[in-house]
């Protein structure tokens, strides 16, 4: 167990000068239903998922968009499920229920609710970051600066606000998206190996 070191806080000046922590895995976009159960039978396997979802961004006031895509990651590969081009089917729901698999994120509540404005289902295994870092003394509540004390690396915003309806995403887009949702589990990981403060 590693000493715990961590800062309560970071500043955006002290997280902009760290260097950016990318995903090098293996991205694979679901956009066709058949791809869905293989997508499934891979993540149930895993010991931890990553999780994480895109919205396409609204820029007027009183539209809203529903949720576009769903980040599912292992330590070595990212799904990206188009959701604006494939149903929140059975095995994703599935994965989601699954009290055995922990499923890591950020301000899950807020993610969750977004999809279930597609469907509505029961959830189960899912530990948020933002809940569990005070038990490490750390008072940060976004990805990126969790990112920022745990890792000592930041995590880029710079595709949040890109069109997540687009017909292709961007390598941008993708890398982007599978980072998001992989470096909850790196971040998770890191904390494991380290004593809290708080019992």
């Amino acid at each position: 167990m590693k000493e715990n070191y961590f800062a309560h806080k970071i500043s955006n000046e002290q997280t902009s000068q760290l260097p950016a922590v990318e995903f090098r895995g293996d991205i694979r976009i679901i956009d066709r239903e058949r791809h869905i159960d293989e997508a499934c039978r891979y993540l149930a396997s895993q010991p931890f998922v990553g999780f994480d979802t895109e919205t396409r961004p609204s820029f007027r006031q009183g539209v809203s968009h529903r949720v576009s895509l769903l980040q599912l990651s292992s330590s070595e590969r990212c799904y990206l499920f188009r959701l604006n081009r494939i149903p929140l089917d059975k095995p994703i729901l599935q994965l989601l229920a699954n009290r055995q698999l922990p499923k890591i994120g950020a301000d899950v509540a807020g993610d969750l609710r977004s999809l279930r404005q597609l469907r509505h289902f029961r959830d189960g295994g899912f530990i948020d970051l933002q809940d569990i870092a005070p038990q490490w003394g750390i008072e940060e509540k976004s990805l990126r600066k969790l990112s920022a004390i745990v890792l000592g690396h930041r995590v880029s915003k710079a595709q949040r606000l890109s069109n997540w309806e687009a017909t292709t995403l961007t390598d941008k887009q993708q890398l982007y998206a599978a980072t998001d949702a992989w470096v909850c589990i790196r971040i998770y990981e890191e904390l494991l190996r380290t004593s809290k403060i708080l019992p």
